[in-house]
């Protein structure tokens, strides 16, 4: 090709399908080295091919970004909405999962721990779930009722809408009763770097039923996928068949070929020593810094100030995550010690990284807002969807209370006359956390999380810039979203703009104390 053919050259743009994941990955990663297009790549490519080079160069150079290019569907069904919390912990993650707005639960199921051969703890856990599914059931139904007595059908509107409407709002609700333990279902497209670094961490998690997802998402991507054109291609192969064999064996092998997504890139994905060392000290440290204080209260949005010394920041926020304590009150004991026993715990968090290990998610310490959160598991799940920020998560306790579903405009518990049944169920389920938690069986502690509500206050710490700070507080506040995740928006507006008064105008949120119109969605 001379220069005046070069010059001439266009842009060449266009998408591609049929390719599999790690071969894909391969020809991308080869425009580093060769002057191939991506279809010459392609062309030239065997799956083993693919196999021996990312072998070398992902794994013994640490060429990590190689496994972006390779991004890999994959279907979770039947985990609880404790797993599912976890599994989800990516910053680079991208699924939905059912909702429990639009979805209704009492048929779905729950997961239950192996408690050995405790068969009171087994009874007393099971009690506890299935008292939880009947008042989720019963607080739905007459919460239904009571709206609707409350909100008339515009004659505007369908009867479907209306019903499909208000049964949305009854749901948001009745979910604050459903238990950790409930199954739910997601799916989810990840990349095979986050594949990879999801399976380690889930197969190092200190429960039970995560350990064994982590194990069958890796089992997973280094067996044949499910092909969802399988029946098709094998009717088309039989009827090539029946005019010619030959090349009905051909059309055969060639459309039900079995394709692995991911054999290489997550083939030597195990638990992490660095992760499990790292949160056994870290959790050590934390017990021993905080022993003999109790939690003080919090509110449900604190901004942090924004001029703390760095090292500072890093160690409350490496020992967060291992208590329950406020990031101001953990601040607080942290900002007393010396600059020498501080240094001691940032090392806890780096001596056991191994050579590919990235480090601690506490270690992203530095951005500009930073907010402690202390709000239902419910409206949390919701707002942990928001991976632009850095999401610090603590475990989940009895220790916070719990909260009562509030939204203006809406009949209340004790308009629709449910106050004391959800009060004593959601005491209940913290006596059945409790009895299970002192049980004395293996991972007990574990265990007992799952009887917690989704109406159950857990803390969270959120860093971000303002961009993050405004789409999550105008996204969030909007009148279709659910009460509980608009009031914590809500707040969230309202500290930046205290701090930051100059830029409050800039948000634009709405006020959730104001009444709403419950049919606008």
């Amino acid at each position: 090709m001379d220069d005046k053919d070069v010059q001439a050259a266009e842009t060449d743009v266009y998408a591609i399908h049929g390719a599999e994941p790690e071969v894909l990955a391969y020809a991308m990663a080869k425009y580093s080295r060769s002057a191939l297009t991506l279809k010459e790549s392609l062309a030239e490519i065997s799956t083993q091919r693919a196999e021996q080079f990312l072998n070398t160069f992902y794994f013994q150079y640490g060429h990590r970004s190689i496994a972006d290019l390779a991004h890999i569907p994959f279907a979770i069904e039947r985990l609880s909405l404790l797993a599912a919390i976890s599994l989800v912990d990516e910053q680079r993650w991208d699924g939905q999962e059912r909702s429990t707005r639009y979805q209704d639960f009492r048929r779905s199921g729950w997961y239950t721990p192996d408690f050995g051969t405790s068969e009171d703890t087994r009874e007393t856990y099971t009690s506890a779930i299935k008292a939880m599914f009947e008042s989720y059931n019963s607080v739905g139904a007459l919460m239904l009722t009571a709206l609707k007595g409350a909100i008339e059908r515009p004659e505007t509107m369908k009867h479907e809408a209306y019903e499909r409407t208000l049964k949305a709002r009854a749901f948001d609700v009745a979910r604050y009763l459903l238990p950790l333990a409930t199954n739910t279902s997601l799916g989810q497209i990840v990349n095979a770097r986050t594949l990879e670094t999801q399976v380690s961490r889930l197969l190092t998690s200190e429960f039970a039923e995560i350990r064994t997802i982590g194990e069958k998402l890796r089992i997973a991507a280094a067996e044949p996928a499910w092909n969802v054109q399988h029946a098709a291609g094998a009717q088309m192969a039989d009827e090539v068949a029946d005019m010619d064999e030959e090349l009905g064996g051909r059309v055969g092998e060639f459309m039900l070929k079995p394709v692995r997504t991911a054999p290489t890139l997550v083939k030597y994905a195990t638990p992490s020593n660095y992760l499990h060392q790292s949160c056994f000290e870290l959790e050590q440290a934390a017990r021993e810094l905080m022993d003999g204080q109790t939690i003080y209260p919090a509110p449900t949005v604190d901004l942090l100030e924004d001029n703390e010394p760095l090292e500072v920041e890093l160690v409350t926020s490496l020992l967060y995550s291992h208590c329950h304590f406020s990031y101001r009150q953990l601040r607080g004991t942290v900002a007393a010690l010396t600059e020498a026993q501080r240094l001691e715990i940032v090392g806890l968090g780096m001596k056991h990284r191994g050579r590919h290990d990235e480090l601690l998610r506490a270690f992203s310490s530095g951005r500009g807002l930073r907010f402690d959160f202390l709000m239902d598991i419910g409206g949390f799940r919701d707002m942990h969807r928001h991976r632009r920020c850095t999401q610090l998560l603590q475990g989940f306790t009895d220790l916070h209370g719990y909260e009562d579903p509030v939204c203006p405009g809406q009949p209340t518990l004790a308009a629709a006359g449910l106050a004391e049944e959800y009060s004593v169920a959601m005491d209940s389920a913290f006596t059945a956390f409790r009895a299970v938690r002192d049980s004395g069986v293996p991972e007990a502690a574990q265990s007992a999380q799952y009887c917690l509500p989704l109406g159950t206050r857990c803390r969270s710490m959120f860093k971000m810039d303002f961009a993050e700070a405004l789409y999550i507080s105008e996204l969030r506040s909007g009148v279709a979203g659910h009460f509980s995740y608009r009031r914590v928006a809500w707040e969230m507006y309202q500290a930046v703009a205290r701090r930051h008064p100059t830029l409050a105008s800039y948000f634009r949120v709405e006020d959730v104390y104001q009444p709403v119109d419950l049919l606008r969605r």
